[in-house]
C-alpha cells in the first residue's frame, strides 16, 4: 500500500454531509468517503469539516451509505470534529420540514436548532444518576375545560391529539401547564414547552420544579453559551427530558418527544428575527406530525393562525363552559354604548382619564387593593408635535420622533441627542405640545391625584415581576404588567386609540390579546374585580374583551382576513430589497395558477432592510416590498417557486441585497 494511504471503512464506506454553506443551490447533501479511522466516529450526526471548492467547510453527516450515486471521484472526510451525535435524525428531518416550509436553506436552520459547540462542555463527565420517577399528578383543575377527559386518554395512549387551549380569566397556566407535562413524563415520554419571554419562563420553572425537579431544564439565549450547550447536551443525552424555553427551545433534541406546547402564540417575542424566520407555532405543528407527539397552543387570547387550525379540524378546542368564564372573570366596562357593560360619562371622550376610572380605582383603593393602569408608551411625553401645525416633531440629525423628558428636555428617541432650539420644518413654529403621555407622566399625574398612595411604574428596562399586597397604584406598559396577590381590584386601560390606531395587520388582534392579558390579572367581579376601558364599547376589541370570547374574535378576523386576502387565510411571501432587485427577483418566480403579486411598496415602517453591501444596495435603487398571494392549498407551491427562484439567482451570482420571508408578522 502506498505510503500516506487512506483506506476506506469496511461497512457504508459513505458519508451523506450536508455542508453548512446557507446558499439555496447548494442545500443538498453531498458525498464523502470515510476512512477506517474515522469509521467508529463518524455517524449520523456528528459535526465534521469537508473540503468544499478548495476550502474547508463544516458540515453534518446526515447518514451512511454503502454505494454512492455520484458519478465521479469523492473526497474524503477531512475529519470529524466531534464524535458526539448533536444532530440526530428526527431533527435533521424537522430541520427539513421547516426549510421546507418557510423557503429557506437547512443549513440556515440548524443554525437556530443546534448550538454552537463548547469543546470543554462536551468533554465534561456525564452523569449517572438515573431519573427520578414522576408520578401522576393531580389534573382536577382540567376539568373545567371541555373536551379535557378525551384529550388526556389520547395524550396518556400516545395518540398525539392536539387542541388550542383557551384559559379562563387569572388561571394559574404555569401550574396547568406543569401538571399536563409531569402527566406526559409519567406516561413515560418526553415535553417541550416554548413561552415568549424570560419572565414568563421564570414562572413555568417555579411551577415545574416540584413535580419534575432535575428532570426539567430551561433553555434561553440569557444562559450563556456554556451553560445553555451543557443543558442541551443533557437534553442530548437523555438526563432530562422535559425542555422549557423560548424560541429556540421548539428544536429540542427530546427523546421520544410526547408533548409540545406554544404558551401566548400571538406574542411578538415569538417571531424569529434570522432567516429564515420560522414561528414556533409553526415549528411545533410540523413537529407534531413529524414525531406524533400531542401539541397544545395556549393563552388567554387566541391567534388567527391557531383559529385556522380548529376550522381545518386538525386541532380542537379545550375552552371552559361560559358559566365557569363569567364566574372567574371581572367586570369590563367601556365607555359609551347600549349593552349593562357600559358607563355613561358625557365627559368619558374628552378625559384622558374619566371619571368613571377614577372612582374604580379609588373603590379598590378604599378596598386596600393594588390598582393597575396601563399605558401603551414608556417615558415622560414620548411623542409631540408642533403647537401650531400639528406636525410631529422631528429629530434634524436622523429624522427620528422627538420626545420631552421628565426634566423638560427635548431628546430624539433613535439617536438619543438634544434638541434644544426646536423649530417646525413645516410652519416655523418654536412650541411644542403633547401627543402622547408615557407611563412615567401618567405616574407622577396619579401620585398628585391619590395623595399617599405608593405609586410603582413597570417598563422598558425595570420591569417589576410582582408587587406586593395592599393599596397601591401600577402603572405599567405592556407585557410588563407585574403579578398582584390575590389579582388587582381594578385595571384601567388608557390612550387605546394608540393601540387600534397602528397601521399593522395584526393591530386588532394584539390589542385584544394585551387586554386580555390585563383583564386576567384582575379579581373576578364577584370580589369587586373591574377592568375599564377607555374605548368606544363599538369596538369590536373592545366587546371581545367585555364578552371574553377570544375565539369568537379570532373567527370574525379570521373571515375578515379571508375577504382581504391576508395571511392566515391566504399563504403570502414578503420579498425585500432594492426596487431593481426585487423587480428581477420576482419576475423569476413561477407563481402558481391562483397567485397574485402586489406592489412593489416601501419597506414598512420599523422594518429593517436586508442586510447586504451598501453598493449593492445603492445600485439596487430604493428598498422595496413586493407580495406574493396565493391561496392555502397552494402554499407549498409557492415556497417551492420562491426556492427554485433563490437557486437560479445565486447560480448567476446576481448582487443585491433581498429578504424573503413566509407570513410575515408585518405586511404593512
Amino acid at each position: 500500500m502506498v505510503k500516506g494511504a487512506r483506506e476506506r471503512a469496511a461497512v457504508n464506506p459513505v458519508a451523506r454531509v450536508l455542508p453548512m454553506l446557507g446558499l439555496t443551490h447548494l442545500d443538498r447533501p453531498f458525498d464523502y468517503l470515510v476512512d477506517a479511522e474515522q469509521d467508529a466516529d463518524a455517524q449520523p450526526g456528528v459535526r465534521v469539516r469537508v473540503r468544499f471548492a478548495g476550502r474547508l467547510i463544516d458540515g453534518f453527516v446526515l447518514e451512511r451509505i454503502s454505494v454512492s450515486e455520484h458519478p465521479g471521484k469523492l473526497g474524503w472526510l477531512d475529519r470529524v470534529v466531534s464524535p458526539e451525535q448533536v444532530f440526530p435524525p428526527a431533527l435533521a428531518s424537522l430541520c427539513r420540514a421547516v426549510a421546507d416550509r418557510y423557503a429557506g436553506t437547512m443549513s440556515d436552520v440548524i443554525r437556530l436548532a443546534v448550538p454552537p459547540r463548547h469543546a470543554r462542555t462536551e468533554a465534561e463527565a456525564v452523569s449517572i444518576v438515573p431519573l427520578q420517577p414522576v408520578q401522576e399528578p393531580e389534573l382536577a383543575a382540567w376539568q373545567h375545560y371541555s373536551g379535557f377527559d378525551g384529550f388526556r386518554g389520547a395524550l396518556t395512549s400516545d395518540a398525539a391529539p392536539r387542541a388550542v387551549w383557551q384559559a379562563t380569566p387569572g388561571e394559574d397556566w404555569p401550574a396547568r401547564l406543569a401538571e399536563l407535562a409531569a402527566a406526559t413524563v409519567a406516561s413515560g415520554r418526553g415535553v417541550i414547552v416554548v413561552v415568549p419571554d424570560q419572565r414568563d419562563l421564570d414562572r413555568l420553572e417555579a411551577a415545574c420544579e416540584p413535580l419534575l425537579g432535575e428532570r426539567a431544564v430551561t433553555l434561553a439565549a440569557g444562559l450563556g453559551p456554556t451553560a445553555r450547550y451543557r443543558r442541551w447536551l443533557a437534553v442530548l443525552r437523555g438526563r432530562a427530558d422535559v425542555v422549557l424555553g423560548t424560541r429556540s427551545a421548539s428544536f429540542a433534541p427530546v427523546g421520544n418527544l410526547g408533548l409540545i406546547v406554544v404558551w401566548d402564540d400571538g406574542d411578538d417575542s415569538l417571531d424569529e428575527p434570522r432567516s429564515p424566520y420560522p414561528h414556533p407555532r409553526e415549528v411545533a405543528a410540523l413537529r407534531s406530525h413529524g414525531e406524533k407527539a400531542a401539541l397544545v397552543i395556549g393563552g388567554f387570547a387566541r391567534s388567527a393562525e391557531a383559529q385556522v387550525l380548529v376550522d381545518a379540524g386538525w386541532a380542537h378546542d379545550l375552552i371552559a363552559p361560559r358559566a365557569t368564564i363569567r364566574e372567574r372573570a371581572p367586570r369590563v366596562m367601556a365607555l359609551s354604548g347600549e349593552d349593562a357593560s357600559v358607563v355613561h360619562d358625557p365627559m368619558a371622550r374628552s378625559a384622558r382619564i374619566p371619571a368613571v376610572a377614577f372612582k374604580a380605582a379609588r373603590g379598590a383603593l378604599d378596598d386596600d387593593r393594588p390598582v393597575l393602569f396601563s399605558v401603551p408608551r414608556r417615558g415622560y411625553i414620548p411623542s409631540v408635535a408642533c403647537e401650531r401645525c400639528r406636525t410631529h416633531a422631528r429629530c434634524r440629525a436622523c429624522h427620528g420622533p422627538l420626545q420631552l423628558e421628565a426634566n423638560g428636555s427635548l431628546t430624539c428617541r433613535w439617536c438619543g441627542r438634544a434638541e434644544r432650539n426646536f423649530n417646525c420644518v413645516a410652519c416655523g413654529g418654536t412650541r411644542i405640545r403633547a401627543l402622547s403621555t408615557g407611563a412615567g407622566r401618567t405616574a407622577e399625574e396619579l401620585g398628585r391625584a391619590f395623595s399617599g398612595i405608593p405609586v410603582t411604574t413597570s417598563g422598558g428596562p425595570n420591569i417589576i415581576d410582582d408587587v406586593k399586597p395592599g393599596a397601591r397604584v401600577v402603572v405599567a406598559t405592556p407585557g410588563a404588567e407585574p403579578a398582584a396577590p390575590d389579582g388587582y381590584g381594578a385595571a384601567i386601560i388608557l390612550d387605546t386609540w394608540a393601540y387600534l390606531d397602528r397601521e399593522d395587520l395584526r393591530a386588532t388582534e394584539t390589542t385584544v390579546r394585551r387586554w386580555l392579558a390585563i383583564a386576567a390579572l384582575v379579581r373576578p367581579a364577584s370580589s369587586g374585580g373591574s377592568v375599564i376601558i377607555v374605548a368606544d364599547a363599538a369596538i369590536p376589541a373592545v366587546q371581545a374583551v367585555i364578552r371574553w370570547d377570544p375565539a369568537g374574535f379570532a373567527s370574525a378576523e379570521l373571515e375578515q382576513r379571508a375577504l382581504l386576502g391576508f395571511p392566515p387565510a391566504v399563504t403570502m411571501a414578503s420579498v425585500d430589497g432594492g426596487e431593481r432587485t426585487v423587480a428581477a427577483f420576482v419576475d423569476s418566480v413561477k407563481l402558481p395558477s391562483s397567485g397574485t403579486a402586489l406592489g412593489p411598496v416601501p419597506l414598512p415602517q420599523g422594518v429593517r432592510a436586508p442586510a447586504g453591501s451598501a453598493d449593492a444596495a445603492r445600485d439596487a435603487g430604493p428598498m422595496m416590498r413586493m407580495l406574493l398571494r396565493v391561496d392555502r392549498g397552494h402554499g407549498r407551491e409557492l415556497t417551492r417557486a420562491l426556492a427554485a427562484a433563490q437557486v437560479l439567482r445565486n447560480a448567476h451570482h446576481e448582487t443585491g441585497p433581498i429578504r424573503v420571508q413566509i407570513d410575515p408578522p408585518t405586511i404593512g
